[in-house]
């Protein structure tokens, strides 16, 4: 794997971004930006050797400044939605930055995916990786503690796209970070992933209210659309009437329990496009996953290659520690302490059927 560099632009306040390129020898090809160390593009094969663009995005840096989905992004210090934008975290309660109506959502309204990161290409066992580095301060966007993080990008030769997480603190705070791409595997620009069909191995998923957020109780997936341990198709089930799905808001936003044991990255999903062949495996080592098919994407988003977005236009599976997971203690903890090391992987494999 080789990576290379370039001139992506200055954000407002005079700051140089680069596009860096990492690919294999396969010919598979995706390039990221330190800001908000976003995915930009994902080349990879479909079954007649064809390469297309995987993932919804822009072209230029001054469009990812402006408002938009997150396209691409690393979300952090805290993926997803939490309740009244408060944790409480050893007994000391903390005000988040209300970003979302009375929530907080993503790491708020200046999250991980609106910074500069620190970039350096590595070498590791004879093959280069991305290393974005950022220093999150104590009390930014309401969270305690000075954060130090850092995130590794690698393609593989087996065409699989690896992200590693890192980050260590001097302060008990909360860690749930996660990367927010829109997959389509018909290509960016070839409308929704409707037909794409989907596995997810988990039994159960965690129950949202009217406001999106975790109530803190888990619901089993059998006999409701949110039964996805066979791989069927997307729209197969996401239209029926359910109450989840009504407050999730036009379909599917919601977070998956995986059955995954979390001491290595365990697949746990499969997702298949038989209009081009193209199979994508994802593995993780994180407790949930967050499946969400571009529900509230703005009709007629103009992306890359003047490509025209819709709702659906694409899919994310965000891995993750569950939603408001501080504010209710039987889940799985997000908290960090100081002398531990917050060390997660996610992996993106690429295959043809």
């Amino acid at each position: 794997m080789s990576i290379t560099q370039e001139y992506f632009g200055k954000t407002r306040d005079g700051q140089e971004v680069s596009l860096y390129t990492l690919s294999n020898s396969t010919g598979m090809v995706s390039s990221i930006t330190n800001y908000g160390g976003r995915i930009v593009t994902l080349l990879a094969p479909d079954r007649k050797g064809n390469f297309d663009d995987l993932v919804l995005g822009f072209d230029s840096l001054e469009e990812y400044l402006g408002a938009n989905p997150y396209f691409g992004s690393l979300i952090g210090r805290c993926a997803n939605r939490i309740e009244n934008a408060r944790v409480r975290i050893q007994g000391v309660e903390y005000q988040l930055c209300r970003n979302d109506g009375d929530h907080h959502s993503h790491g708020g309204s200046k999250g991980f995916d609106k910074v500069v990161w620190a970039a350096n290409i590595l070498e590791q066992d004879g093959q280069e990786l991305l290393e974005l580095s950022y220093l999150s301060k104590d009390g930014e966007e309401g969270y305690p503690g000075n954060l130090s993080v850092t995130v590794c990008y690698s393609l593989t030769e087996e065409d699989a796209l690896k992200i590693r997480y890192l980050a260590e603190t001097d302060k008990a705070t909360i860690v749930s970070l996660t990367n927010h791409s829109y997959f389509n595997l018909s290509g960016h620009e070839s409308g929704d992933v409707l037909d794409h069909q989907i596995m997810i191995d988990a039994d159960s998923f965690t129950e949202i209210c009217a406001g999106r957020y975790t109530t803190g109780r888990y619901l089993a997936v059998e006999g409701t659309p949110m039964d996805l341990r066979k791989r069927r198709p997307i729209r197969t089930r996401m239209f029926e009437e359910n109450q989840q799905l009504t407050w999730a808001i036009g379909g599917y936003d919601l977070n998956w329990v995986l059955n995954a044991s979390g001491d290595y990255p365990e697949k746990f999903s499969e997702v298949y496009d038989r209009a081009s062949g193209r199979l994508m495996e994802v593995e993780t080592t994180m407790p949930g996953v967050q499946f969400y098919v571009g529900n509230k994407l703005k009709t007629g988003l103009i992306g890359k290659n003047g490509a025209r977005y819709e709702p659906y236009s694409g899919l994310c599976l965000e891995t993750q520690h569950f939603p408001n997971a501080a504010n209710h203690p039987h889940f799985p903890s997000p908290v960090l302490q100081p002398g531990e090391i917050y060390d997660h992987t996610t992996i993106y494999r690429f295959k043809t059927e």
